[in-house]
């Protein structure tokens, strides 16, 4: 996942709010010498469809080729985020307070890059989750991705 101040973030954000949608995150994915995928996942309370991603996928094209954040060829993919949906802002760790969620770290945290507990909230930019038999005091710029987990 991009991290939330990206570039890419706050362009697909400009896009996506104003159509009523709730930008989740953004992936950008390189394939070598074939160009890139862009992957931008959106979220609404009735939930997401197919004519939802075409709308946003038309006017986020637009932008981007107006804008112009990306060298070289790349596609374009808009999705709903899925089960085990991205956590990327802040206010996502504080929506999803009592949601297990795994987190993967840039850089290990008392000897640990990947843990998975129950989150806490999230306050001044730090992300509080309960694993292991205790509450990891986690800086949201350390999160290399983190997902809910779907529990069944």
């Amino acid at each position: 996942m991009e991290p939330a101040d990206s570039r890419l973030n706050l362009l697909a954000r400009e896009v996506v709010e104003p159509l009523g949608y709730e930008l989740v995150g953004v992936e950008l994915f390189q394939r070598g010498a074939s160009g890139a995928t862009l992957r931008v996942y959106i979220d609404h309370e009735r939930g997401i469809g197919l004519d939802d991603c075409a709308a946003v996928s038309d006017q986020l094209s637009a932008v981007l080729d107006v804008e112009d954040p990306l060298q070289g060829r790349y596609d374009l993919e808009v999705s709903s985020p899925g089960l085990d949906r991205p956590l990327v802002f802040p206010e996502h760790f504080r929506r999803f307070e009592g949601s297990r969620a795994k987190v993967r770290l840039s850089e290990k945290l008392d000897g640990r890059r990947s843990l998975e507990g129950v989150l806490r909230g999230c306050e001044d930019g730090i992300v509080s989750l309960e694993a292991d038999g205790r509450l990891w005091a986690i800086p949201v710029n350390r999160i290399e991705i983190a997902r809910l987990v779907p529990v069944f």
